[in-house]
């Protein structure tokens, strides 16, 4: 059976807002775990292990080049891309399209500004991880995978603080991920 993906229009994203917004606010699920070992390269795994040096381990973020440091070298709030899942679900329309997006965490999570704002910590695994205030929005290569009006539609001003594309967070306690695994919030620093 073949399977047909086309780009959706914004009335048919805009349809599926209210199952996005009806994501769990204090308790979600790691869905999927996927892991950029090379630019373009994605492995999408069962299990990972977190590190405040490294980000995701076997991830390519520590080598990557950010335009947002003055040296160019990784953005340390940038180490882990990370997603709510009925959004890419909606945006890719099939699992096996969910790693295109770029992220390495999939989370049934309601990761809007109001629910999860920077420095807000959440337990996932073994490791402790913390909400970032580094932005995260479509690219090009969002754009060129999944259409305008999908970048449009998770990157509108009256939306944004639903972080439709996603949120960028630090490893804080490293430790063990799996597919599965709770996030549960444990609040911000003080």
């Amino acid at each position: 059976m073949t399977m047909t993906i086309r780009q959706l229009t914004m009335a048919e994203l805009e349809a599926g807002l209210e199952e996005i917004l009806q994501s769990p606010a204090d308790d979600g699920l790691l869905e999927m775990i996927v892991r950029r070992p090379s630019p373009g390269q994605r492995d999408v795994i069962q299990k990972g292990e977190l590190d405040p040096a490294l980000g995701l381990v076997g991830d390519t973020w520590s080598e990557r080049t950010s335009r947002r440091t003055r040296d160019g070298s990784p953005h340390p709030e940038m180490q882990l891309n990370i997603m709510n899942a009925r959004v890419v679900a909606l945006v890719a329309q099939h699992a096996s399209r969910w790693p295109l997006a770029g992220d390495q965490l999939f989370v049934d999570l309601d990761l809007s500004a109001a629910n999860l704002p920077p420095g807000t910590r959440l337990a996932l695994g073994t490791a402790v991880i913390e909400v970032t205030a580094e932005p995260h929005t479509g690219c090009s290569k969002f754009l060129e995978r999944f259409g305008p009006d999908a970048t449009m539609f998770v990157n509108a001003s009256e939306r944004r603080d639903l972080h439709l594309r996603g949120i960028n967070a630090k490893v804080v306690t490293p430790g063990r991920i799996r597919v599965g695994d709770r996030l549960t919030k444990m609040g911000g620093e003080s």
